[in-house]
């Protein structure tokens, strides 16, 4: 009976390695997981191609994480010395942002009242602090307020939050990768804001008729029988999941050489990429791609799978020019690195 409350509790979600195509977006995901300082991922495409069920689907395929029990942040439990804390296994946090959010919602509040009568510092977390070592997810991310957006990837790149009312200042942490998707002809998000997502992946509604066909299959087969449907792909989840831990332990050993970091930082220079954003991430993407490959060194291929995904929401828009960006850093990629 009590696994029964267990089922009812937990919704089926959509196994990450049954979803077809959208190879760009997956892709970016799960080197996001294997690297979070990559700096998150921007999905920008068609509405319904999948963008929801890929995020909830790569959450729900990550390991558990260890937790001090009951703790709002859901910290580590050796981040605290003070005492010893009893800890369980919990699920990686996977946040949704709703577009209303108050700034209040996001960041937490303090109760000014119960601080000053009661001398505590009462304090409400909001999202950020549910977020902490898992991913935070926002669609449609280019309709949210700037200042919100501002907000989250500052928080996402400093791996704090820090909420500050009448002179009471609480901080806590809030590290977690950042997902935002959104729809092209909803409008674009604002250049200095795309720039600071680490990878930027593209996705179009599949043409092809055979694919469409079982993409809807699937779905409606998943649908009708969930939990049959899940267990059809557990050994092929758990390969993925295992993959994606080895990479995460493989991650600190992986290693490039000069001559290929130099090649890097000359194609985003020959680009035009404004600061060092995209020199860093194309660097940590192709680690952790490698990390990914059970390799310890950095290859050509692993730069070239990559660096369009870093770089392509970098380079600067020219309203007259009809070169779609990806093709423009896979050109100059292809002439730095010398491959015909």
């Amino acid at each position: 009976m009590k696994d029964q409350k267990i089922i009812q509790k937990s919704p089926p979600i959509f196994p990450f390695t049954a979803i077809v195509g959208q190879e760009e977006m997956k892709l970016a995901l799960e080197l996001n997981v294997i690297d979070p300082k990559i700096g998150g991922v921007m999905i920008m495409g068609d509405r319904g191609t999948g963008k929801s069920t890929t995020i909830r689907a790569i959450a729900d395929l990550l390991p558990e994480i260890e937790v001090i029990k009951d703790d709002p942040f859901n910290r580590h439990p050796t981040d605290e010395v003070q005492k010893k804390f009893e800890t369980e296994l919990i699920k990686i946090p996977m946040v949704d942002l709703p577009l209303g959010a108050t700034e209040d919602r996001v960041c937490g509040t303090i109760d000014i009242e119960k601080a000053l009568t009661e001398g505590i510092k009462a304090f409400e977390p909001g999202l950020l602090a549910k977020a902490n070592r898992g991913i935070l997810y926002v669609d449609e991310v280019n309709l949210l307020d700037d200042h919100l957006v501002d907000i989250l990837l500052d928080s996402a790149a400093s791996g704090w939050n820090t909420v500050e009312r009448e002179g009471i200042s609480i901080r806590h942490p809030a590290q977690f990768v950042l997902v935002g998707s959104g729809n092209p002809e909803e409008g674009e998000l604002r250049p200095q804001l795309l720039d600071r997502f680490g990878m930027h992946a593209e996705i179009r509604t599949v043409k092809d008729p055979e694919l469409r066909v079982r993409i809807v299959e699937e779905r409606t087969l998943f649908d009708l029988e969930p939990y049959i449907w899940i267990e059809k792909y557990k050994d092929q989840q758990d390969l993925l999941k295992q993959k994606i831990i080895d990479a995460q332990k493989l991650l600190d050993k992986v290693e490039m050489t000069y001559d290929f970091r130099v090649k890097i930082s000359k194609v985003c220079s020959e680009l035009d990429v404004d600061g060092l954003r995209g020199d860093i991430v194309t660097n940590r993407a192709a680690k952790a791609y490698a990390a990914f490959q059970a390799k310890k060194t950095v290859s050509i291929d692993d730069i070239q799978l990559i660096i369009v995904l870093c770089l392509r929401h970098r380079l600067r828009k020219d309203p007259l020019e009809s070169i779609d960006s990806g093709y423009k850093v896979k050109k100059v990629f292809q002439d730095i690195f010398e491959i015909s």
